[in-house]
């Protein structure tokens, strides 16, 4: 089964950087968070909606691998792809590629979809799978 994917565009910002003007660490992780909003925005879904009927995903595990770094000012590609048929868990693959279209990052996520009352995991809603 083949699964949508989906590119935004990022611009790298000052305070995302150190000193010698390499995007930091710890901002891949809000551009996969990017990435993933705007697949799901793009199959007509929302967090906020999720949310209203009761359910969140929070990450439970990320992987990141880092080719070359990314610097100030640069318009990324985020490329995120859904890696296979949600169940319990949702899971997708990123790329960032820089403005010469350079592998900078590949990484991974893996999200639980949580009831929110129960705070229990539940299976991925019927209104997602169709979608899909």
């Amino acid at each position: 089964m083949s699964f949508k994917k989906n590119e935004i565009k990022v611009r790298t910002r000052y305070a995302e950087t150190d000193q010698m003007g390499v995007v930091h660490h710890a901002n891949y992780a809000l551009y996969f968070e990017m990435g993933r909003t705007e697949w799901l925005r793009e199959m007509g879904l929302s967090y906020k909606q999720m949310e209203e009927n009761g359910v969140m995903l929070p990450v439970v595990s990320m992987g990141l691998n880092y080719k070359k770094p990314a610097l100030y000012d640069e318009v990324l590609k985020v490329v995120t792809k859904l890696k296979k048929r949600p169940t319990v868990k949702i899971e997708f693959d990123y790329e960032i590629y820089n403005e010469k279209d350079e592998l900078l990052v590949y990484g991974n996520t893996v999200l639980a979809f949580v009831d929110i009352k129960k705070n229990r995991p539940v299976k991925c809603p019927n209104y997602i799978l169709d979608k899909l």
